[in-house]
């Protein structure tokens, strides 16, 4: 769905606020992370309790201006107000990836897990951020073709002798 699809269809029949908010996590899906920031900005001055509204600002935030404490405590306080919805545990995760937590994003995706068992959004944040094996020939580079093609096959005989 476009921007201007979702700007006309919304139009007048909601908050000017809701409108900004679905704008920018439009924006934010598309990687406008900077425009998408002023949007939920908007929105959230529109309803500050909304923790919607909180935890996509923390992300926005994240990804456009590198805030981390900043996003981070927008994060955690939407998790706070709703803790049962599992796209406030995703944002802080990315929020702490971004911000190199790794260790944090691997806690915050364990705690996650405990609340929401194995939901494929974080088995998928998982595998994102687990660390990677060392490139088989490490004097060409990690992206040189060679590497990948010989990693893919690494990749497939393990997963077979972990069957």
């Amino acid at each position: 769905m476009t921007l201007g699809l979702v700007a006309e269809r919304t139009k007048g029949t909601e908050p000017e606020h809701m409108v900004e908010f679905r704008e920018g996590v439009e924006l934010l899906k598309n990687e406008y992370p900077e425009k998408a920031l002023v949007r939920l900005r908007r929105a959230f001055e529109g309803d500050k309790r909304n923790p919607y509204y909180i935890s996509f600002l923390g992300l926005s935030i994240a990804r456009a201006e590198q805030k981390w404490d900043q996003a981070t405590e927008l994060c955690e306080t939407a998790i706070q107000l709703q803790r049962k919805e599992i796209k406030f545990h995703l944002n802080l995760v990315e929020v702490y990836a971004l911000a190199g937590r790794r260790e944090k994003a691997l806690d915050a995706l364990d705690y996650a897990s405990k609340l929401f068992g194995g939901d494929g959004r974080l088995k998928r944040a998982r595998s994102k951020l687990q660390k990677r094996s060392a490139p088989l020939l490490p004097f060409v580079g990690r992206k040189h073709f060679l590497n990948r093609e010989l990693g893919k096959l690494r990749h497939r005989v393990l997963k077979r002798f972990d069957k």
